[in-house]
Formats: structure tokens, sequence, C-alpha cells
């Protein structure tokens, strides 16, 4: 049987050869999807590790601030993640007009990067009193954050449609070890909230350096067929649906952790956000998982063993992180921060729960994404409304945990059941038949 991993690159490798129907090999694999999954993962370390550091040094207190912006950071990143996910699906689909994509690509990266950066200046004050900051000045390091954050999401686009993986996994590297660097030695220079997001802020140019650098070449193609198909207006309107699709979902994933710093006292707020330290660790781990299944989810005919597939691995997966950090919980303490954190350790196999729920909605949001639905996207807002309502009635961080992972279960549970009987409808729905071919 085909392992979800290989069922994506065979896809590639057959839409290259122009439906030969010939297979990936191992060589192929190994440096496509398994050098993604070994980037990813080196990120994910590096990231976290920045998050432990600041959670060692700074304690549960003054960490739940770093929590909380980091948490905001994610959710201004659907703008860099409609971006990548419009660049790569339009080059997927039309290899012919590579250079016309990416041309408009670049133009529209840098505008959304520009805007969105003035968007989050102009609401620093906003922010700053949201998440309870110490000052304005982390508000204000987040908006100059949000440009080279959001230009990195139309050069992994690219990079991602082309499928030039060296380069995407170079850029995937060089988010999370500059983080890790970087962010570590400011908060080791001066522990403050200033510091952390200076380190990040810095952090944050290197992949659009590398990016930057491998792109750098202009080409010279003549526009194929269906050029015009691509014009800036409708690169711009998916982006805008890509990235609204994006934005309820690292909504949800996210908000829990404002809400906590509203309904929890300082320390058990920081315990919290500790706890959350272990769920995004388990959202993120499979995250190759939809980079590599996304072009497989694009074909109507495989999109449903392809989302089934992925979905199986993504929980078994997370199962075995589940088990993990019950059976070895003070191993997982020491990851989350150590020993400040002990309360919240009898009840981290909960937040492995939780961020195996978000990686499956990850997964499924990302299918809606690949055939173009947006109609799902209503019910992810629905769960954040009522997540925040339920969420603030909460007067404990138990009662808190229980509530968020009894919503994002339930949103699993519907949005996995709709996304499977839609795509049913699909692989009932007959092919038309070709126009006749008029007599010479």
């Amino acid at each position: 049987m085909t392992t979800p991993t290989e069922t994506p690159d065979a896809q590639q490798d057959s839409s290259d050869d122009g439906g030969s129907g010939a297979r990936t090999g191992w060589r192929d694999l190994l440096r496509g999807s398994a050098g993604i999954a070994v980037a990813m993962a080196v990120t994910n370390v590096g990231t976290y590790g920045f998050q432990m550091v600041a959670a060692r040094v700074l304690g549960p207190a003054d960490y739940g601030a770093i929590a909380s912006m980091m948490a905001l950071l994610m959710v201004v990143a659907v703008l860099q993640l409609g971006l990548q996910a419009t660049a790569a699906r339009r080059i997927s689909a039309d290899p012919d007009n590579v250079a016309v994509i990416a041309e408009v690509v670049v133009r529209t990266t840098r505008r959304c990067a520009w805007g969105l950066g003035a968007l989050m200046l102009v609401l620093s004050p906003v922010v700053w009193k949201v998440l309870v900051l110490d000052s304005i000045v982390p508000a204000l390091l987040m908006a100059v954050a949000a440009v080279p954050l959001t230009l990195m999401g139309g050069q992994a686009g690219i990079l991602q449609g082309e499928r030039r993986w060296f380069p995407l996994a170079a850029v995937y590297l060089a988010v999370g070890v500059p983080r890790l660097v970087f962010g570590s030695l400011c908060i080791l220079i001066s522990p403050t909230e200033t510091s952390a997001m200076i380190g990040v802020l810095v952090a944050l140019f290197v992949p659009v350096a590398i990016g930057g650098w491998v792109l750098r070449h202009a080409r010279d193609e003549r526009p194929a067929p269906g050029a015009d198909a691509h014009g800036a207006r409708a690169v711009g309107r998916e982006v805008v649906a890509s990235s609204a699709a994006l934005l309820a979902f690292f909504g949800l994933s996210n908000v829990d952790i404002v809400v906590a710093r509203h309904v929890l006292d300082s320390h058990d707020a920081g315990l919290y956000a500790g706890g959350l330290i272990l769920t995004k660790a388990v959202l993120f781990l499979p995250q190759f998982v939809v980079v590599v299944a996304f072009p497989a989810m694009s074909n109507a005919a495989d999109r449903r063993r392809a989302l089934l597939r992925s979905t199986g691995l993504v929980a078994a997966m997370g199962a075995a992180c589940t088990l993990g950090a019950w059976l070895l919980s003070s191993i997982a303490l020491v990851f989350v921060g150590g020993d400040e954190y002990a309360d919240v350790q009898s009840r981290l196999w909960l937040f492995a729960v939780l961020g195996t729920m978000l990686a499956i909605l990850q997964l499924v949001v990302y299918s809606v994404l690949a055939r173009q639905g947006t109609r799902s996207v209503y019910l992810i807002w629905v769960a954040v409304a009522v997540l925040v309502g339920c969420g603030l009635l909460a007067s404990s961080l138990p009662a808190l945990v229980v509530t968020v992972s009894a919503v994002d279960g339930a949103l699993v549970v519907v949005l996995l059941a709709l996304s499977l009987y839609r795509m049913r409808d699909e692989a009932h729905t007959p092919t038309p038949s070709p126009a006749p071919v008029p007599p010479a």
C-alpha cells in the first residue's frame, strides 16, 4: 500500500511528465518530501527552542506576554500562507506560465507586505492594550516584523510550485534556526518583551534574504495560452480567500492564549502558555504532510484518498505524542519550561490531544483550499466565537483547557465529515464528455 507521503510526489511527477503515470523513486522522495520534512522538523525545533528559552529565563508571569505575541504573529502570518498557497497552486496547475505567475505573485506580495505592515502600525496601540504588554514598543516591532514575514510567503510559494525542494528547505531552515539564535541571545542579554521581539525581527530577515537570492534571476519567457487567468486581480482574490480561511484557523488555534490572559491570573496564564508549547509542537510536527499532500488534494479523483491517508498519518503521530506526554510527563515538562511549570504536568497529555486535533483541522483546511471551497470557513469562525464566549466563562486553568478541547474536537468531527461527504459527491459526478472534433 502506498504511504501518504508517497502519493503526492507520485502525482507531482505524473503531472510533470505529461500524465505518463511514472511514479517517483526513493531518490526523488528523499529529495522532495523527506527533505522538506527534515527542514521543517529542524525549524520547529528552533522555533520552540526559542520559546523554551524564553519560558525558562522569564518565568511563567513574563513568558505569558511573549507567548501571546508569538500567537498574534502566527495570526498575522496568514497572509504569508495565503500568498504561498496561491502561488504554489497556480504554478503547479499551469507550469507553462511560471514566469507570468511569478511576476504577478512578487508584485502582489510586496504590496501585501507593506500594506499589512502599515495596518499593524496603526493597530499597535490596540495590540499593546489587548495583550497587556509592558509598553507599546513590542507592538511597534511586531508591525515591522509583518513586512519580512509576508515577503517570505510569496517567495516560498514560487519555490513550492516549481518543486525546487532544496531552496525551499533552506528557506524553512532559515525561519527557525535564526530565531533560536538571535532570540535567545537577545533574551539572555536583556530578559524583556522588547528584547525578545528584537531578536524575532532580526531573524525574520534571514529567510527573506535567502529567498531573494535564490529568485534573483528574472525569467525571460513568453506567456503561454491561459496566461490571462493569472492577472493581478485574480491572484489577489485568491490570496484574500485563502488568507481568510487560514485566518479563521489560526484565530481558532491562538485565541485561547488571549482569553487566558484575561480570565486567569498571571501565574496560571503563564502555566497555560507553557502547556501550549507542547500543543504547538504537536500541531507543527506533521506539517510536512500538508506540504506534500497539497498537490494530491488538488486532484478531484485523488483528494479523498489523500485526505484519508494524510489524516491517518497525522492522527497516528498525534497519538504517539499524547501517549508520550502521558507516560513521560516529567520529560515533557522539561521541554515545556521546567519545574516552574510543575502545576500543569498532570495535564500535559491534554495539551497534546489539543495539538493533534488542531493538526488534523489544519490538514482539512488546506484540503478546502486545494479544491477551492470556502463554505466550511464559516464554521471555523463560529467555533472561534463559541470558544471566546465559553472561554470567558472559565474560572480556572483546567476549565479553560477542557473548554478549548471540547470546541476544537467538535469542529474537527464536523468539518472532516462534511469534507468527506462533499468529496463523495464529487467522485460520483460524471466527467463531461469531450467535445466532438469536427471533420477536416
